[in-house]
């Protein structure tokens, strides 16, 4: 591990308590098995790993297969044609990959799981039989492809991202797998990610329920399937990862769109993605803080990752069993650890520079109606509606060259923020969808909906 600053290294208790959920981890999930990682200012802090096999130990080289974490890598390749220009999330995909049989669901269904699709293809149990009978995406999605409507609900579809995977190569005319090569695993200098295993690696191992006695999982070559769960990854590559979805790299995939990608789109699912599902990525809840990942699992194998952006911190754990080890709620745990123990030093509050263009004006006390809300300039440029009391619609807006703002958070997110001028060029009042906000409540100099009766405000005669 390179030398850390001070501010990223972490103090002794807190590589103890880490080491300890691993270990217990571990033991009590029987795996042969168990490698960590935990990132934090984008740096590796800390590895830990746990064997059955004395004087031997996985690091953070080691290969493990990682599931349906597979599936966040797809989707940066679909949000990466998306940033092209190539295609846009509202279009259904028989625009540009016909006659599957799914043509009218759209590609932000197919990221987010609401296409209606099965969680399943037919037939045998995919993960541990031969691709070969599977050699056609007719024979991914049967004959009754959707258990849904379209748009109206979270159902998790490992067909769905056989699609989006088909999708990548009908657009690039190259396999998925070398596309994903090309244009993420390249760039992030991600030598250890790949379709097939790589020594060293580990071995996919089922242990008994009920003795500890063990048997070898077989290792299949998914097929189509390959873009739902088919690599094979270490612990330092998926640290890697795990920056790019938390800071994004304009080599791969802006900050912008990372952001976007764990952005809720579907709703929540209890056990999966407890705050709903973004863009290829699994959001949920722990004890108030936020967090983004996902998990994954293959015979033989269990995989979690974890980041909150809020703490800056993420974490990674592969295990090479079948069941039994919780891979994400101890990928989860690793974070609350870091963040708990030691929370983030918060950078230095400092003033706008001399020649920024500051719009006051905007800022300070509003009402919409009676009800009262306070914008806020942040130092990144952005605006912040916020209620002074206990019932409002709490927003964050972007700038637009224009001199409007696009909300990008919570009931305005989508909508236009317009400061509307008066004839000598002071603010009159604001416009955000429609609805008027003015510096007094119902200010009868402004064309407040409805209007202000003439008498004014009164109490009780």
């Amino acid at each position: 591990m390179d030398a850390l600053s001070e501010d990223l290294e972490l103090l002794p208790a807190t590589r103890r308590a880490l080491r300890h959920r691993v270990a217990v981890a571990q033991r009590e999930g029987r795996s042969p098995s168990l490698v960590a990682a935990v990132v934090r200012g984008g740096e590796v802090v800390w590895e830990g790993s746990r064997t059955c096999v004395e004087g031997h130990g996985p690091d953070g080289n080691v290969q493990y297969r990682i599931g349906s974490i597979t599936k966040t890598f797809t989707a940066v390749l679909v949000l990466r044609l998306r940033d092209e220009g190539l295609l846009d999330l509202s279009d259904p995909l028989g625009k540009h990959l016909p006659g599957t049989g799914a043509d009218e669901v759209t590609i932000a269904q197919l990221l987010a799981h609401t296409s209606g699709l099965a969680a399943e293809t037919p037939g045998e149990w995919w993960e541990r039989s031969s691709a070969a009978l599977r050699p056609e995406l007719t024979d991914v999605l049967g004959e009754e492809p959707f258990k849904h409507v379209p748009g109206t609900r979270f159902h998790y579809s490992n067909p769905g991202y056989t699609l989006l995977g088909s999708l990548v190569e009908a657009l690039r005319g190259k396999p998925w797998e070398e596309v994903l090569r090309a244009e993420v695993l390249e760039p992030l200098g991600l030598r250890r990610t790949s379709g097939l295993p790589q020594a060293p690696h580990a071995g996919g191992w089922a242990v008994h329920p009920w003795a500890d006695v063990m048997m070898p999982e077989p290792s299949e070559d998914l097929g189509l399937m390959a873009a739902a769960g088919q690599l094979w990854s270490t612990t330092e590559d998926l640290a890697s990862f795990a920056r790019l979805l938390m800071l994004g790299d304009d080599r791969v995939l802006s900050a912008g769109s990372v952001r976007e990608m764990r952005t809720s789109v579907a709703p929540p699912e209890p056990g999966s993605a407890d705050l709903g599902y973004g863009l290829g990525l699994q959001l949920a809840d722990q004890g108030g803080r936020r967090l983004a990942g996902h998990g994954g699992s293959l015979p033989g194998f269990v995989a979690g990752l974890w980041f909150s952006e809020a703490d800056d911190v993420a974490a990674v754990v592969l295990a090479n069993c079948t069941s039994g080890l919780p891979a994400s709620t101890v990928a989860a745990d690793l974070v609350a650890i870091v963040s708990e123990a030691e929370p983030r030093i918060p950078e230095p509050w400092r003033p706008f520079r001399e020649d920024d263009q500051v719009p006051l004006e905007l800022c300070g006390p509003w009402y919409w109606g009676t009800s009262a809300q306070v914008l806020r300039l942040n130092q990144d440029g952005s605006l912040e509606l916020s209620p002074v009391g206990a019932t409002g619609r709490p927003a964050r807006f972007r700038a637009e060259p224009d001199g409007t703002w696009t909300g990008l958070t919570g009931y305005y997110a989508g909508e236009t923020l317009r400061a509307v001028r008066r004839e000598d060029g002071s603010v009159s009042h604001l416009d955000l969808a429609s609805f008027v906000f003015t510096r007094e409540p119902y200010d009868p100099a402004t064309p407040v909906p409805g209007g202000a009766d003439p008498q004014g405000w009164r109490g009780i005669g």
